[in-house]
């Protein structure tokens, strides 16, 4: 372990995260004045570290941190990349990684912050780069695609060793291409995100498909409009 992550690894022994079914979002346990969260996901937290900010450290709940070497690995198989983030060393139940400047795509739409399509296209492009690795680019979603300077940065590669395609990212795009020309640059609420991310949640387990889905939810051209 470097000398310059040994400070931030002893306050990040006074935080546990446990893990919350149906898909939800992780609870974080404990807090030090030396850790920032920002970004939480199903399996881990993401702390940056007060005193050595070009770093972060992903922290994983306690029953999910068999991730924390598949998650190494993986960054290891990918390598020098444009489209993700850099791990440079792990603990047993985190890893850490450089910190990434920008904004997820969710809180894009949260704020009204205009998706370009340079996006959508890096992260297609990232998806191909990933499988000339030998691994499979699934669970790729909004809260784990960066809009940063333009161009798109992934920030979550722990499910890439899986098998199957969870369609998330191609109901994203034909999301974006045939809908988000109505929302862009409107600020939409987060209610009404939450609403949409859980009904298609439960739309997994139904095997519906994009068109399906939509076809079920009409109400969301016409809030869009």
């Amino acid at each position: 372990m470097r000398e310059e992550w040994i400070f931030a690894d002893k306050h990040l022994s006074k935080i546990s995260i446990s893990s919350n079914p149906n898909n939800e979002p992780v609870s974080v346990h404990g807090n030090s004045a030396h850790l920032k969260c920002i970004g939480i996901g199903t399996d881990a937290a993401v702390f940056q570290s007060i005193d050595v900010p070009a770093y972060v450290f992903k922290v994983y709940a306690d029953d999910k941190i068999q991730k924390v070497q598949i998650e190494k690995e993986v960054y290891e198989l990918l390598g020098d990349s444009p489209y993700f983030s850099t791990c440079f060393g792990y603990k047993d139940n985190y890893l850490v990684l450089n910190f990434e400047e920008g904004i997820t795509l969710y809180d894009c739409l949260l704020q009204g912050i205009s998706i370009p399509k340079q996006v959508i296209e890096d992260v297609d492009q990232a998806r191909e780069y990933v499988r000339q690795k030998g691994l499979n680019p699934r669970d790729i979603h909004m809260k784990n695609v960066l809009l940063q300077n333009g161009k798109a940065k992934i920030i979550d590669v722990s499910e890439y060793v899986q098998p199957g395609n969870d369609l998330r990212w191609e109901h994203l795009r034909k999301a974006y291409h045939q809908y988000y020309h109505l929302i862009a640059g409107k600020p939409i609420p987060l209610q009404l995100i939450e609403m949409i991310r859980k009904k298609y949640n439960h739309r997994s387990k139904n095997s519906l498909t994009f068109e399906e889905f939509m076809d079920n939810n009409k109400f969301l051209t016409s809030f869009w409009k």
